[in-house]
């Protein structure tokens, strides 16, 4: 399954550097494919240790890591779904991602002006969020024009959802985080509604503030608990060196700042974790290769990622652990204990389990 997010956020909060940062940057390893779609997307791998302890024990021509595709939504400033900047070009880019990543400007810097004059993240937040959901209203207005002559039951439902949404919208409530019942959310998901996504927050701090200590991080991260919403304290500045580093360089770099791993490491995981996704993997002397999943995927149904032939012809999956593997020290290893499982149907995929789906066609 494709997973992508898209970045929003003002002018000069630093949204073009961070995903130059992430789409431009070398790939991690000489093992992460990289590429770039298009100027406004890109595809970035998403870290996984794990794969290297796979590797470690299985000798692989590649290693293929999960990736996220990242989209940068331009143009959105205040008045932007009434036209104002380019107005309505960002919608239809946006409309197609899974997760929305916010960055907020959490940093002084005279040389940077802020659009608004002064720097304060929550207002930053509300005037995007606002956007945002002045532009689904414009969605459901139109859609419960089309329908709210129809008597059929189907669009009796679906009009009485709009109806729903819109009542919370104009009081100013983002749809994901309401009280909208599934039955409603499920009618609505087809207008891929912008405010029915979820919010990762990136608070981009100025380099001498990594630990994210300046007050505007404070509130930001107070108002993201509120909400159920994640928050990731990132310096653009840096991030965006790091990225034009070779791996020596990078570490080195990464020491000096007292950083265990570049902060796009953690956002990409925590876009992952937001999105309720895990990882199973397959490896073999051809590749190790990470699968994405949305927690709670059965066997046939994580088959089909890869093909669905796989999910068709489905017969059983052959699972063992990383920590099999690190215990036994191969495959064959953990065949000849007994210790490779043989799963059905209805089993329920975990977060880091290898393995090989038998399958007939």
């Amino acid at each position: 399954m494709g997973l992508s997010a898209g970045i929003v956020g003002l002018p000069n909060v630093g949204k073009s550097t961070i995903f130059n940062a992430l789409t431009n940057g070398k790939a991690q390893s000489a093992n992460y494919p990289f590429c770039t779609i298009d100027p406004n997307t890109g595809m970035v791998p998403v870290p996984d240790p794990r794969l290297d302890i796979i590797q470690t024990f299985v000798k692989s021509e590649k290693v293929l890591p999960a990736m996220l595709e990242i989209v940068d939504i331009a143009g959105l400033v205040k008045g932007a779904s009434t036209g104002e900047g380019l107005g309505n070009q960002f919608l239809a880019n946006i409309r197609q991602v899974d997760a929305i990543l916010h960055v907020v400007r959490c940093f002084e810097d005279e040389d940077v002006v802020h659009v608004d004059g002064e720097v304060n993240a929550l207002r930053d937040v509300e005037t995007i969020e606002t956007e945002l959901m002045i532009a689904d209203v414009e969605t459901l207005e139109k859609r419960l024009k089309r329908i709210q002559k129809m008597t059929d039951p189907q669009s009796k439902a679906e009009a009485a959802a709009i109806k729903a949404a819109l009542e919370l919208l104009m009081r100013g409530v983002w749809l994901e985080r309401s009280d909208l019942d599934e039955a409603q959310r499920e009618v609505l998901a087809s207008l891929f509604l912008l405010s029915m996504k979820r919010v990762l927050y990136l608070a981009n701090v100025h380099e001498d503030d990594l630990k994210g200590t300046h007050p505007m991080v404070a509130k930001l991260r107070e108002h993201a608990m509120s909400i159920h919403a994640g928050l990731v304290v990132i310096s653009g500045k840096i991030e965006s060196e790091l990225a034009d580093l070779s791996l020596e360089e990078k570490t080195e770099m990464l020491q000096d700042f007292g950083m265990d791993e570049p902060g796009l490491n953690v956002l990409a995981r925590e876009t992952y974790r937001l999105l309720g996704l895990q990882s199973y993997f397959t490896a073999g002397p051809k590749e190790i290769r990470a699968w994405t999943i949305k927690q709670g995927t059965k066997a046939p149904q994580a088959a089909g990622v890869i093909h669905s032939d796989f999910e068709r012809g489905f017969i059983r999956a052959e699972v063992f652990t990383i920590d099999d593997l690190k215990k036994h020290g191969s495959e064959a290893e953990i065949r000849t204990k007994g210790l490779m499982r043989q799963e059905g149907k209805e089993y329920v995929v975990q977060d880091g389990d290898v393995i090989h789906f038998k399958f007939n066609v």
